[in-house]
């Protein structure tokens, strides 16, 4: 068994024995203050592995002070129920995308995840951990919100569909994609030539398995946690979006945080962003293989004719004028002219 399948089963471990959320049980007690961390993924998702890591470290170095309870799998309610809790200081920490519903209430947050905008996956960490993140973070106090300083890395979404491979934008057309509730999401895929149809994420599984829709988008490890490659034939390595979460808090929940236990809370939770992120390059290393054996087609299309397509058909004209000069511009800096 490898680390990470130990703390896996640590994990579920946790959510049987403390359900409904990851506890820290020798600890349950001590604690004078405890708060809620809430996300949208499974229990054994290396976010959450993360997390609870985190949490027990944070207790330790608190001296028993500081618990911090994980809420896995949408456990709080769905993505935009655990903003509007972040938001009225029910909930103290919350990892969030910067595409889904944070976008509805700072629309420049979802521009990480620009069709097509990315190299790879050390580009867009150089941009978050460098002036681009720093220019998005800013944005958030202006709606009492207060993200920490390291994106929990999330990766590249592949497509996945029951018809046919993806190899030019071409092949798309006619396809019904199921796209999370975002306008950039279902822009993409417009812009494709695809019929995007937005399915909150806990209904994919039954929409593809009684063809409401065709296909789907995903990074490989959500692919594989979620089983779609039980109701699926091909994915296709598009790489068309990197994404990723952002653990925010409320400003005025985190100032009532003890001073001592604020740096020791930041430092921990952006050292387990960092964690995930290893986390995720290791397993889309090992998940394709893995994958393939349960009888998923992959290939492998050519990124120019995708980017040529929203290029043609005015995608990135539209979200430059949506995000304005200045995001733009410090965008471009880290993937290059677009448009």
């Amino acid at each position: 068994m490898t680390s990470i399948d130990r703390r896996r089963a640590l994990v579920t471990g946790a959510a049987l024995i403390s359900a409904p959320a990851l506890v820290l049980p020798r600890f349950a007690r001590a604690a004078e203050f405890t708060y809620k961390f809430g996300t949208n993924l499974p229990a054994t998702h290396p976010l959450n592995v993360r997390a609870m890591e985190a949490a027990e470290r944070i207790l330790k170095d608190t001296g028993g002070q500081v618990q911090i309870n994980v809420f896995p799998n949408n456990q709080l309610g769905n993505d935009a129920d655990m903003l509007s809790q972040l938001r009225a200081g029910g909930l103290e920490f919350f990892t969030v995308s910067g595409v889904n519903v944070l976008s509805q209430l700072v629309p420049v947050s979802s521009m990480w995840g620009l069709g097509f905008a990315w190299a790879n996956d050390e580009a867009v960490h150089k941009a978050l951990d460098g002036d681009l993140g720093k220019f998005l973070r800013a944005q958030f106090p202006k709606v009492g919100l207060m993200a920490m300083d390291t994106v929990w890395s999330s990766g590249f979404r592949q497509i996945t569909n029951s018809v046919r491979p993806i190899n030019t934008p071409d092949d798309l057309k006619g396809l019904k994609i199921r796209v999370p509730v975002s306008p950039l999401w279902t822009s993409l895929f417009k812009h494709l030539g695809a019929a995007s149809a937005s399915i909150n994420f806990a209904e994919t599984y039954s929409s593809l398995q009684t063809k409401v829709v065709d296909g789907q988008e995903n990074p490989l490890a959500i692919i594989s946690i979620a089983k779609l490659y039980e109701v699926q034939k091909y994915c296709s390595m598009t790489n068309h979006m990197w994404d990723g979460y952002w653990c925010m808090t409320n400003q005025k929940v985190w100032d009532r945080i003890p001073e001592k236990a604020r740096p020791i809370i930041a430092k921990h939770l952006n050292q387990a962003a960092l964690d995930m992120r290893a986390d995720g390059a290791k397993l889309d290393a090992s998940l394709r293989p893995e994958l393939a054996s349960k009888g998923l087609t992959f290939n492998d299309p050519k990124v120019g004719p995708f980017r040529e397509r929203l290029i043609a058909s005015g995608f990135y004209t539209e979200w430059k004028k949506k995000y304005g000069d200045e995001a733009w511009a410090l965008l471009e800096k880290h993937t290059g002219k677009l448009g």
